[in-house]
């Protein structure tokens, strides 16, 4: 992969992932509750963040809110889907979590990140979420789309073209998902998205990715 200013500049809207921080009790019956809140919100992070299933589990039992953010603006599901845990994304989209939240330091998604990974079963996931937005974009103007052209992933934009992706847009710069497989030299990429482009039909989600 070429490291032209078009990656570096993706690569510097990568998720940012961080460990926990606790929040400060007050005193009395309100500092238990607020202890186990934010005890509860330590341990659906940490379970997000380690692929712990059962964990995650028992913090939203506990009372864990499933769209709430770390210290650096991260969801759950932001850190499920980056470090791939697949089973972790279908149960915190079961327990309500925003498919569409930007993580607070870039505005990534969990879809961004799990295309960034090539991970395709937990980016299927997240496509398919009731409510997800396949064009929201990170503070850098970038969406899903312009991701997975950056980093090659075929199937990918078929499956973001098959939900109604736009592949006119353009990032902060200008640059459209197209223009960024051709700054990576990828032509075969690039004329797969002139042809979704001007109408061709989205392969199957079985169709194997580039890579």
């Amino acid at each position: 992969m070429k490291l032209t200013p078009f990656l570096a500049m993706f690569l510097a809207a990568l998720p940012s992932v961080s460990l926990f921080a606790g929040g400060n009790g007050t005193n009395g019956h309100a500092a238990t509750i607020a202890a186990q809140g934010t005890e509860a919100q330590a341990r659906l992070f940490a379970a997000a963040r380690d692929g712990n299933l059962t964990e995650l589990r028992a913090a939203l039992a506990q009372g864990a809110a499933a769209s709430e953010r770390d210290d650096r603006g991260n969801t759950a599901l932001i850190l499920a889907a980056y470090y791939g845990h697949a089973p972790l994304v279908d149960a915190l989209l079961l327990a309500g979590a925003d498919p569409n939240a930007g993580d607070g330091v870039r505005g990534n998604t969990a879809l961004m990140g799990a295309i960034f990974k090539g991970d395709e079963a937990t980016a299927k996931r997240i496509i398919d979420a009731p409510g997800a937005d396949v064009n929201a974009k990170n503070k850098a103007g970038q969406t899903a789309a312009m991701f997975a052209a950056l980093f090659g992933r075929s199937a990918m934009l078929d499956a973001l073209s098959a939900r109604g992706a736009d592949l006119d847009a353009m990032d902060a710069g200008g640059y459209t998902a197209e223009n960024l497989a051709l700054q990576q030299g990828n032509q075969a990429l690039a004329q797969r998205i002139a042809e979704l482009r001007a109408g061709a039909a989205p392969a199957s989600a079985e169709t194997p990715s580039a890579k």
